[in-house]
């Protein structure tokens, strides 16, 4: 087994993964109905691994780019942990619309990982690189 963690999920409805930073999706899949912009990941499935150190600054996120390596949380709790951002399309337009993913699973390099089922979170507020704008998430999960 490649060494890092691997995480995927089966989308309820038929979502698509626009854009990611700070991991990518192991397949693309049939992305053939879309002509002009092509998204990240249409599987129905998809399964999202971390990305190598040095990956390029554009497609970091905070927390990202180990290669999946995560310390253990007793020895160092900062480092215990991995993040990206995914932009969903096809999902919905409300909070009403949008359905959660379900069946998450979570590999490692070795076993005794399991995943419960996702809940919605406080939605996050990004700011931009100029500090002038907040736009808000539509929705999140953890």
């Amino acid at each position: 087994m490649n060494p890092g963690w691997k995480l995927g999920w089966t989308w309820a409805k038929k979502e698509i993964i626009w854009t990611v930073v700070g991991a990518q999706a192991t397949e693309q899949g049939d992305c053939s109905k879309f002509k002009l912009k092509i998204p990240h990941s249409c599987k129905r499935n998809p399964e999202v691994v971390d990305l190598l150190p040095g990956a390029p600054f554009n497609i970091q996120y905070n927390n990202c780019c180990k290669g999946g390596v995560l310390n253990s949380w007793g020895q160092e709790p900062t480092a215990a942990f991995s993040a990206f951002q995914i932009a969903v399309g096809l999902s919905g337009t409300s909070n009403k619309t949008v359905k959660l993913p379900k069946n998450f699973k979570f590999l490692g390099p070795g076993p005794g990982y399991s995943c419960g089922p996702a809940k919605v979170v406080p939605s996050s507020v990004f700011l931009t690189d100029d500090n002038r704008r907040k736009t808000q998430a539509l929705s999140k999960h953890s």
